[in-house]
């Protein structure tokens, strides 16, 4: 049985005085009715309306428990009411998580200023120690993740929020050591610096592209900060964010390599819990992110 629902009807019975009467008000049926107050009353163990062939009236312990149930209703009305404004209003805690090497570049800048341009959002930002199931964001409490690569699971609500350019580059001292590339597939012949996540580059946009195992991985790391460190410092081959690296590909300490063939972007997609619609601070977040990197 449904307690509360058999308590609701119990309650319009007593106000309304009828079961005909409580179905009309509840839209259901009088034989509905009746049967959720006997249910509640083999719950509770007592007899609470007095039924006759013309009227419908309450017994002591009747009365006793409708003022008792109308006031819990009336409480879980008022929270329920509650609830559903702090859904629609974008303000209160607001938990984000993201991998390290994009949250401490431009997803740190654009969650910065969304955080002064919105200060009724309280915004928990942590980086790492995500895990590679779709839902562990939620058991940790958090209200948005954002991965760069897809997803499969429709029962998360995904968004494209970004785009965000890579980049093939080694120190000159390890070109002029090992030469210049002068195709992809020259890759396996070369020393790489490979992230933990990303064993397989892939070069080249639309049908031309080509994907390459990387098989001489000189440096492996979960940081493409790590990963920039020992490209500039000569030890190989390493596809990197080209943001973090912008300054060395200006001063010359990287140089890119095939510039005649591109290297796809990578989609930067946030995830947020099932539902219908996402909550209203949630949802003023995305659009923020989405403007901020389109700018």
């Amino acid at each position: 049985m449904d307690r509360l629902l058999a308590m609701r009807s119990f309650v319009t019975v007593a106000d309304k005085g009828s079961f005909s009467g409580a179905a009309k008000t509840l839209g259901t049926s009088g034989s509905l009715i009746s049967r959720h107050v006997a249910d509640l009353e083999r719950q509770v163990g007592a007899r609470l309306v007095n039924r006759t062939a013309r009227s419908v009236s309450l017994t002591e312990s009747g009365v006793a428990y409708a003022d008792f149930a109308r006031r819990i209703l009336r409480e879980i009305d008022e929270q329920d009411q509650v609830l559903s404004q702090m859904r629609d209003r974008p303000e209160g805690m607001l938990s984000v998580i993201c991998p390290k090497w994009i949250g401490s570049l431009d997803l740190g800048d654009a969650i910065a200023a969304f955080a002064i341009a919105h200060p009724k959002i309280t915004v928990r930002f942590e980086l790492g120690g995500m895990s590679d199931r779709t839902y562990d964001f939620l058991d940790s409490g958090f209200d948005v993740a954002f991965h760069t690569r897809d997803l499969r699971d429709s029962g998360v609500l995904l968004r494209r929020v970004a785009s965000l350019p890579f980049v093939l580059c080694a120190a000159p001292e390890y070109v002029k050591r090992h030469g210049e590339l002068g195709h992809a597939n020259e890759l396996a012949d070369h020393d790489c610096l490979v992230h933990a996540n990303d064993p397989v580059w892939r070069i080249g946009h639309g049908h031309a592209s080509t994907l390459h195992k990387i098989r001489r991985v000189a440096f492996l790391s979960n940081s493409y900060i790590a990963l920039q460190k020992a490209a500039v410092h000569g030890r190989g081959v390493a596809l990197l964010p080209r943001r973090p690296v912008q300054e060395n590909l200006a001063e010359g300490s990287l140089v890119p390599l095939l510039p005649g063939t591109p290297v796809p972007d990578r989609s930067l997609y946030a995830i947020s819990g099932p539902g219908e619609r996402r909550p209203a601070k949630v949802q003023v977040f995305l659009d923020f992110l989405t403007r901020w990197f389109e700018k």
